[in-house]
């Protein structure tokens, strides 16, 4: 029965296993610092509100049961907890039955956040974290060996989130087939790095061979995932070192991480003992199979339950119509990956300004609130944030696009500006109001573009930009009572 075992890969599974825990810890501490303002009780979209009208059965949560902000941040800090344990390596070492209930917390934990979380959470992401949680729950720990199906079922995730990615684009956009995608998306992609200014000014013949090299490891490579090593070796190091260049390039959640921890299992042991100063951390496994019978049938019965579920991913990448991110069922189990079908080629800023009460000489002062990951001050350079998720901006970059993705939870965001809600502005980098709220709130639609070489060596910072027109009239808290 050794075809149950795959020896060559206890390192690669430790170190899978350790970035999976570390990605749920960034996921857990994002909804930690975060919901309060966007799906807490007085939230911009409750979650008590949406309990009522969704059903257990098409988002299982265990808030059904009960809500509460308090026991929102409860289940989320349990979740960073657990998730920093298992980074460290404890979850390894306790019994095996003990280590899946860890896993299997955190992943049903998690689950019970993302089906509450609305537009909040309606990003791929989240879907590939809870599936990836879910196949780690019966991966095993040090006392059984790596089982191979659970491997293979790993292999299968990350083709589908590569190829699905690559399916889409070829499909979509035209930029994509004649290779200038490139000229555009690193200066309107949803939030940019550090770096994001210089890889928009690479030179155009630079940006059509990343293009092509980006349809190489997402169309080609995958496929040799499932070969022997060390050919499936060499095609996870491909889209690892990818992976590692997007994450330079922009601000991507933990999209990119997700897909180079997948990658990282598929390198076998030999590699890991020259890269790394520890042995393999073999264990004695209790059986021949490489762990307990009860764990092997369990196993088999959750790769088979993956083989049937993922009928509906192949055919939606068989599908000219291809669906991007989506879900096939409502505990996230096996589900189709894709980003970035069109791209703009255009950058649109929604600017939120607050009017204190009027200056000596009667005019207006308007005074605009600045974000901490979008572009709002010209001169303040993209940081880093990613893997952390920064959930407002995101939404304020689709809101920008089009002004559906800003309803109902623009206004009520408006509305807690007006009354100085601490939540809401803890979301924000720069509140120029302090302790006073202002007395009205507009939001301007502006067009912004990178500065050139020249202008930033005249002086001018990252960004410029042009006013388009009026994205909210001016309001006042009074005038949002009476919308409302």
């Amino acid at each position: 029965m050794e075809w149950f075992r795959a020896d060559e890969y206890w390192v690669g599974r430790l170190v899978f296993q350790r970035g999976l825990a570390a990605v749920y810890l960034v996921a857990f501490l994002s909804a930690a610092n975060q919901f309060r303002a966007l799906l807490g009780s007085t939230g911009m979209l409750p979650i008590p509100d949406y309990l009522r009208r969704v059903s257990f059965r098409r988002a299982p949560s265990l808030f059904h049961w009960s809500y509460s902000d308090a026991l929102f941040a409860a289940v989320a800090w349990t979740g960073v907890c657990l998730a920093g344990l298992t980074v460290l390596g404890l979850t390894d070492r306790v019994p095996l039955p003990v280590a899946m209930l860890v896993w299997l917390v955190l992943w049903a934990l998690y689950l019970s956040i993302v089906n509450v979380g609305q537009r909040w959470y309606g990003f791929g992401w989240e879907s590939l974290l809870l599936e990836t949680g879910f196949l780690a729950i019966f991966l095993g720990n040090a006392s059984t060996a790596p089982p191979l199906l659970l491997l293979v079922a790993l292999r299968w995730l990350l083709f589908r989130l590569e190829f699905g990615a690559g399916l889409i684009k070829l499909r979509g956009d035209r930029c994509w087939r004649d290779l200038t995608c490139l000229y555009y998306h690193h200066e309107t992609q949803p939030m940019p790095g550090p770096l994001s200014w210089y890889f928009h000014h690479l030179p155009k013949p630079l940006h059509k061979v990343e293009v092509l090299a980006n349809h190489g490891t997402q169309l080609l490579v995958p496929f040799g995932l499932f070969l022997p090593q060390p050919v499936s070796g060499v095609c996870a190091g491909i889209m690892v070192v990818t992976q590692l260049w997007l994450v330079l390039s922009g601000n991507f959640a933990w999209l990119n991480w997700m897909a180079i921890v997948l990658g990282l299992c598929v390198l076998p042991d030999a590699f890991w003992e020259r890269l790394l100063p520890v042995g393999t951390g073999r264990a004695a496994p209790t059986t021949a199979l490489g762990g307990p019978l009860w764990w092997v049938v369990l196993v088999c019965a959750v790769s088979a339950v993956i083989v049937v579920l993922s009928r509906h991913p192949v055919r939606n990448l068989l599908s000219r119509d291809q669906a991007m991110n989506a879900s096939f069922d409502s505990l996230h189990l096996v589900n189709t990956y894709g980003a970035f079908g069109s791209i703009g080629r255009v950058r649109y800023e929604i600017a939120v300004e607050g009017l204190a009460d009027p200056g000596p000489d009667g005019e207006p002062t308007w005074r605009e609130y600045g974000f901490k990951g979008k572009p709002t001050d010209l001169h303040r350079w993209p940081r880093q944030f990613a893997p952390y998720h920064l959930r407002l901006d995101w939404l304020m970059w689709f809101a920008a696009i089009s002004p559906s993705y800003a309803m109902p939870w623009f206004p009520r965001f408006v509305e807690r500006l007006l009354r100085g809600d601490r939540a809401t502005l803890a979301l924000l980098q720069h509140n120029p109001f302090g302790d006073r709220p202002p007395v009205m709130v507009r939001a301007r639609l502006y067009r912004y573009r990178y500065t050139t070489w020249h202008e930033r060596r005249s002086g001018q910072g990252c960004w410029a930009r042009e006013l388009v027109g009026e994205f909210m009239r001016p309001v006042t808290r009074e005038d949002l009572g009476r919308s409302g």
